[in-house]
């Protein structure tokens, strides 16, 4: 089917789950992954009928009280018992779209056969992708080691009847959506609710998430850049390529060579300058911009990785007929990349601004504050200041969470990662960099209006009529929040040309 999206072993890309979500894709069992989980759930219950030992969540307490031995007639009501007690999120709700994406990764990372759950548990996840039923999930209550239990146990809630879910644009609970469908409640197996609450799919699907709006907004940052730089009559010397190979990291060459592109047949790039510089935020677009690729770049290998991962704890080896408890559902691999990422995507902010600050100053034949008739009107002045503002927050957020752990379970879980903490934080950050990056082209846009009758290049003048469609040219003073807003969603509905993820 060209709608469907079979879930197997074969590698997730950063576009694949891009596609996945944007193109509606529903999902379905491979054959691969259909054997892979039955063949483990057989493994583990004959395991369970022929076994006696204490194996470590399986027939044991969890945490510190690992050593609390269950009787079998128990085991189903462990592990219902573990996803109740383990639902204390709190906080504001995680969005509907990161929701989406973590009960694709929770599939796709029951689905490789180490994990034990039942085919028809892992049924009803698809099921509830499928048919848009996304569980309330929080913000809050992850370390982000021993996976994200609190987060993955809103998750898992609705298989057994319980929490709440967002249906049809509404708050409902989940036992209403289990009747309209004829569903009955999943009955938890040995195993299973410690399946779905260790991982990383929190952090996982917020490291996805914003990975993939990080990509699209560097992209953004370049062009804006270049339209900033056409606006306030820069050089284009310091794109050449011969600066960039005897310094050749890969960020910095792309972003080069993109500048020099967007700045194609430009008749304003080619004018006769009066000066000999300009300020480091124009210069230096190449090494600050691709410093940021080479960290996206980077932390998109870590989440590559990650999502293509079991993440579980114990995990069963039924070809070595063992079952190990070890770390995997450690975030800390997230937790680092997360806040390298916050603090590459809080660059772009920075510089953008600063950027913005220049374009108003007044200087190179822009009036200031970028009107006609400065004085009577203030023109472009408080943008800045909002982006100032918001800039100024994003370095606050870049405060690392990945430094600070804390002792958890009675000094079990004695140290996390702190990984949930740095999505939730990096997520505001690069919605940050959206609205900074917005209030950056309109002043751009403004700017290049004072270089007529000479024409940016033919790309550039494409895109400002496109934006001049949606957000008209500043005459006099307005409310200019709305210009924000819709310069915002501008930037989020266009369409970028170009193969950005790995």
């Amino acid at each position: 089917m060209d709608n469907c999206h079979y879930i197997s072993s074969e590698m997730l890309s950063l576009g694949k789950v891009q596609q996945i979500i944007t193109e509606g894709l529903t999902l379905e069992f491979s054959e691969e992954s259909k054997i892979n989980i039955q063949k483990c759930r057989d493994y583990l219950d004959n395991k369970m009928a022929t076994n006696d030992d204490a194996i470590y969540g399986i027939n044991t307490g969890f945490g510190s009280l690992y050593n609390i031995k269950i009787e079998k007639e128990d085991l189903s009501k462990l592990q219902e018992n573990l996803v109740k007690s383990h639902a204390c999120g709190t906080g504001s709700e995680v969005p509907e779209e990161i929701v989406k994406i973590m009960l694709l990764l929770k599939i796709q990372s029951l689905c490789y056969g180490h994990s034990g759950v039942q085919m028809v548990t892992v049924q009803r996840l698809i099921d509830f992708y499928n048919n848009d039923i996304l569980p309330v999930v929080y913000t809050q209550g992850s370390l982000g080691a021993s996976g994200d239990l609190a987060p993955l146990a809103h998750l898992s809630l609705p298989l057994i009847g319980e929490g709440e879910v967002n249906y049809k644009g509404a708050r409902v609970h989940a036992s209403e959506v289990l009747t309209e469908f004829g569903w009955e409640t999943i009955k938890l197996q040995s195993k299973e609710g410690l399946a779905l609450l260790n991982g990383t799919q929190f952090m996982s699907a917020y490291g996805t998430y914003i990975l993939l709006k990080a990509n699209k907004l560097s992209y953004w940052a370049d062009l804006i850049g270049t339209m900033s730089l056409e606006g306030f009559d820069g050089r284009k010397e310091p794109f050449n390529e011969l600066i960039h190979m005897i310094r050749p990291h890969k960020g910095q060459i792309v972003t080069a060579q993109r500048v020099l592109e967007f700045l194609d047949e430009s008749e304003i790039i080619e004018q006769k300058k009066q000066h000999v510089q300009d300020p480091y935020s124009f210069r230096c677009m190449p090494q600050v911009h691709g410093a940021s690729k080479d960290a996206i770049d980077y932390v998109t290998k870590v989440f590559k990785t990650e999502i293509n991962s079991v993440t579980d704890n114990p995990n069963i080896f039924r070809e070595s007929d063992e079952i190990i408890s070890g770390g995997n559902f450690h975030g800390q691999p997230l937790a680092l990349a997360l806040d390298f990422l916050a603090i590459a995507l809080s660059e772009l902010g920075s510089i953008s601004e600063r950027r913005t600050y220049q374009l108003i100053s007044g200087l190179r034949g822009l009036p200031a504050f970028l009107v006609s008739n400065p004085g009577l009107n203030s023109g472009f002045m408080i943008p800045q200041y909002t982006a100032a503002s918001i800039a100024s927050q994003n370095k606050q957020f870049c405060s690392p969470a990945s430094v600070d752990s804390i002792v958890s379970s009675n000094g079990q879980e004695d140290h996390v990662s702190m990984g949930a903490n740095a999505a939730v934080k990096a997520l505001q950050v690069v919605n940050n960099l959206e609205t900074i990056l917005a209030i950056e082209l309109m002043n751009a846009s403004q700017a290049l209006s004072f270089r007529s009758p000479l024409k940016s290049s033919p790309f550039i003048e494409m895109i400002l009529k496109t934006y001049r469609s949606e957000v008209s040219l500043v005459e006099d003073d307005r409310i200019l929040h709305y210009d924000i807003i819709n310069t915002v969603k501008f930037l989020q509905t266009i369409q970028i040309e170009e193969d950005l993820m790995k």
